[in-house]
């Protein structure tokens, strides 16, 4: 079995509502295509305003890598890169542990 992934994008916008707008109109346009992610969570930095992390969730690291390798999926990171005031940045982690607490 292989082991779930987890890759965390770290970025800064001033303009997330035209952000939503895109990967809102993606996930309806890839919905029910094999692969991507299984799960996202989009947290905002309550400290530096415009400063984001998406966190997304892969059945595993191949599995992500090849859904970056889509057309489609390059297209929206470019469209979601020229809508940040700095480049984004990616931490890619094996999950090793999850749970809910309540």
């Amino acid at each position: 079995m292989s082991q779930k992934f987890v890759q965390i994008i770290d970025f800064e916008t001033q303009r997330m509502d035209e952000m939503r707008e895109l990967l809102d109109r993606f996930e309806r346009q890839m919905q029910g295509t094999p692969g991507g992610p299984t799960h996202r969570m989009l947290l905002q930095d309550r400290e530096k305003t415009g400063r984001y992390l998406a966190i997304m969730e892969f059945e595993s690291a191949d599995d992500a890598m090849r859904s970056n390798e889509r057309p489609e999926v390059s297209k929206l990171n470019e469209q979601l890169s020229a809508l940040c005031t700095r480049p984004p940045a990616f931490t890619n982690c094996d999950l090793k542990d999850t749970r809910e607490l309540k």
